[in-house]
């Protein structure tokens, strides 16, 4: 398998200090969720999306993954966190081994995360459900501690 575990990617770190992305909800930037075959070797370096290993398009999936609604960056005690509502890709034939959460609004599509999905997810001509977890200073899917 090519995924090896979930990674802030470096560069949107440094993008933050540089306010590079909003998530403010409404009128922030637009957040994508693409998914991935086990074939790329993201990690913490990963910069960008790629098309090179996503997953075929099927049903309501399509090149570029689906956008993500986001919900207005909060705290929780020391912890600064936003979340994402959960995402589904309706009436697909896919297996995909991870994901990419990248921003579409940037010049460049630069990354924010890679998931890892800890082996092969399918659906065959069903639904297919990214569910975050729970948004909290422990579980948040982005969250600086």
């Amino acid at each position: 398998m090519a995924f090896n575990g979930n990674f802030m990617c470096t560069s949107f770190k440094v993008e933050l200090m540089k306010a590079v992305h909003n998530f403010t909800t409404g009128t922030g930037d637009t957040f994508k969720l693409a998914l991935y075959d086990n074939t790329p070797s993201f990690n913490a370096s990963t910069t960008a999306y790629t098309s090179s290993g996503e997953v075929a398009a099927s049903g309501t999936y399509t090149a570029g993954g689906g956008t993500l609604i986001n919900v207005t960056p909060t705290s929780s005690g020391t912890t600064a966190l936003t979340d994402f509502a959960d995402l589904s890709f309706t009436s697909v034939t896919i297996t995909a081994y991870g994901a990419m959460i990248y921003n579409d609004s940037v010049a460049g599509d630069p990354s924010v995360c890679i998931l890892d999905f800890g082996g092969a997810k399918t659906a065959t001509n069903g639904t297919f459900t990214i569910i975050f977890p729970t948004p909290d200073a422990t579980s948040a899917i982005i969250r600086i501690l």
